[in-house]
């Protein structure tokens, strides 16, 4: 039986995908549409934020006024109007540049330590029981320590992601450094180079493809971890802005940044995937 061409699989995936979505929509809409309850609030908060004691409002919003919402941010992503009051561009760049800072750290410390690990089979043995303790401890556990330390919340939340970002590029560089294959690394001691030039000529090379995927890994953990943190912290950025238009009961900008969060996180795995890819070889 003939195998469906590339083309023509992602022709047929696109349409599916298509309809999962209006499927979800559709039901969405239809689970959203003239639902109403009755919402209690606190007559302290009520009369702060100008309201009622008792608010009628829908019980979650749907497509089209989620989809209203959206448009109003994408017009004007990037305003100011103050501390608690800026666009959703400003508080997605603070969160990128964030786990930007922090990822390149943990790249700059994971990968030289990660071939320390992988050429030396004592560093493996003396590094092991250290890697084994600290890898299973949440990021966020480290918060407390960081704010105290650091005293700075963006600073803290940038050794946070450091921190959730180093085990998986470290473990996999290390793996991908020991796994390269023998008769290559005898070929370099006929060739008489030396252990840098090895290791950058023979080693890299051959290990790249793990060591990339140990760097998707820590993205994507990496992205998932500044939104809890920044909701820790406060200030800025995408988690902070989650937190702040729950507390103003905006669920609609609570879905849309939820939907932010997903669209970058798609797209900061799709960079590494390609990057990936660019670095792997056949057999």
């Amino acid at each position: 039986m003939a195998q469906p061409s590339a083309s023509s699989l992602n022709i047929k995936a696109t349409i599916v995908s298509v309809l999962i979505l209006a499927t979800f929509l559709f039901a969405w809409h239809l689970g959203t549409a003239g639902v109403a309850t009755t919402q209690k609030l606190d007559p302290e908060y009520a009369k702060l934020m100008g309201a009622t004691a008792t608010q009628g409002k829908s019980a979650m919003p749907g497509p089209i006024e989620v989809g209203a919402k959206i448009w109003e941010h994408l017009k004007d992503p990037f305003y100011d109007r103050g501390t608690n009051d800026k666009g959703l561009g400003i508080q997605l760049a603070y969160s990128i540049g964030r786990v930007a800072l922090g990822y390149l750290l943990a790249v700059a410390v994971a990968i030289p330590l990660g071939f320390l690990i992988g050429m030396s089979p004592l560093m493996s043995r003396a590094l092991d029981p250290f890697i084994q303790v600290m890898k299973p401890i949440s990021p966020l556990a480290w918060m407390p320590l960081a704010l105290y330390t650091i005293k700075d919340s963006g600073m803290s939340a940038i050794f946070v992601i450091f921190i959730c970002s180093l085990w998986p590029m470290l473990i996999n560089t290390a793996f991908g450094v020991a796994s390269v294959r023998k008769e290559w690394l005898n070929v370099a001691k006929t060739l008489e180079l030396g252990p840098a030039r090895t290791a950058l000529s023979v080693i890299l090379p051959a290990a790249a493809p793990t060591i990339f995927t140990g760097m998707r890994i820590s993205i994507g953990i990496a992205w998932l971890v500044i939104v809890a943190a920044e909701m820790l912290v406060g200030g800025t950025g995408i988690g902070y802005f989650v937190w702040n238009e729950w507390n103003n009961l905006s669920i609609t900008n609570v879905i849309t940044a939820i939907l932010a969060i997903g669209l970058v996180g798609m797209a900061l795995d799709q960079l590494m995937a390609r990057l990936q890819k660019s670095v792997s070889y056949a057999d």
